[in-house]
């Protein structure tokens, strides 16, 4: 956090991309090649349980190592003081599992590009984004406002290529869960930690993260336990198989990715300014990562290419990003 004071907020915002495109170049690997022991890609439940097993043992080693649990609410257990979320990080911890479970998701539906995955996914909570932030009474920006409608374009032209949604029924749950996820996180973070006190960025990210990682790992198990239909199968692979299987080290640098990821988003996330200025700079830079992952893998592996549409909805995205790096340094320098 200290060393972060020193980086501008789009600083912080490259590094999070330059973690982000790892993460989704390996992700859609696993998800498109072939694994020998299965004599086919990994379907999307079976890449869950080692990545976020993973993210769960990496995030509390960071919590644990980097000191960020002295900031935690804590309650006393015979000699011990154990860190405890009050309502509002429990509640915010359960938003982020729906996160968890969604975006990694998202990224191996048959017949659906990232780009285009991204573009729905993003643009749903960059439209929410101005919407918090009005209901809590902080005021938007016109560089924001205009982002956004670049965005939103962005959004059209992808689904006007298309022909409309067009997504498979668990696509489209998906979205429906990363939304809700999303909303619940962005509103709990505007009523209690956008203040600018790094020790406020601390606490509730170790609060938050001791909620959603063991909650989403729990949901995934019970559902496996459960043998109800072939996602119960899968998570059973993804909990069992998967560690002895020769895709189990991609699975891990998925998880390790994703710890990285954790860090540097609520570092973004909580900039004291608005939502509708840091969510756009945060999404569009995953977007970006994922466009800019398809495209190595096309190049380098033979992936397919990004329709066209999504390229130029990409193109406005970092016209966005663009904008919201410097409207705010051309506004503070203006005459007055």
């Amino acid at each position: 956090m200290t060393a972060s004071r020193k980086l501008s907020l789009e600083m912080i915002v490259f590094f999070y991309f330059l973690a982000y495109l790892p993460n989704v170049m390996i992700t859609r690997w696993v998800a498109t090649n072939p694994d020998p022991s299965l004599g086919r890609p990994l379907t999307g439940l079976e890449t869950l349980p080692v990545s976020l097993i993973v993210n769960l043992v990496l995030t509390y080693l960071f919590i644990w190592l980097s000191g960020w649990h002295r900031d935690a609410n804590k309650v006393q257990i015979g000699r011990f003081r154990i860190p405890c979320p009050d309502r509002f990080t429990l509640l915010s911890g359960f938003g982020t599992s729906l996160v968890l479970f969604t975006v990694p998701l998202s990224y191996t539906f048959q017949g659906v590009s990232i780009p285009f995955i991204q573009l729905i996914m993003r643009g749903d909570i960059l439209i929410i984004a101005p919407l918090v932030d009005i209901a809590f009474g902080r005021r938007v920006s016109w560089f924001s406002w205009t982002a956004l409608a670049m965005v939103f374009l962005a959004l059209v032209i992808a689904l006007t290529d298309r022909g409309g949604l067009k997504l498979p029924p668990l696509a489209i749950l998906t979205v429906v869960l990363y939304t809700l996820g999303y909303f619940v996180r962005l509103a709990v973070m505007t009523r209690i930690a956008k203040n600018g006190d790094e020790a406020m960025v601390r606490r509730y990210f170790v609060e938050e993260k001791m909620v959603a990682l063991p909650l989403s790992i729990i949901i995934l198990a019970i559902i496996s336990a459960s043998g109800i239909g072939g996602q119960a199968g899968e998570l059973e692979w993804g909990f069992i198989g998967a560690w002895s299987s020769s895709a189990v080290w991609p699975l891990v640098m998925i998880g390790v990715t994703l710890t990285i990821i954790s860090v540097i988003a609520i570092i973004i996330l909580l900039d004291p300014r608005e939502n509708a200025y840091c969510v756009p700079l945060e999404r569009a830079a995953s977007l970006v990562a994922g466009v800019g992952g398809t495209i190595l893998l096309a190049w380098f592996f033979g992936a397919k290419m990004p329709r066209g549409a999504e390229l130029v909805g990409a193109a406005i995205l970092i016209g966005a990003i663009v904008l919201l790096s410097l409207a705010p340094r051309l506004s503070r320098n203006k005459p007055a």
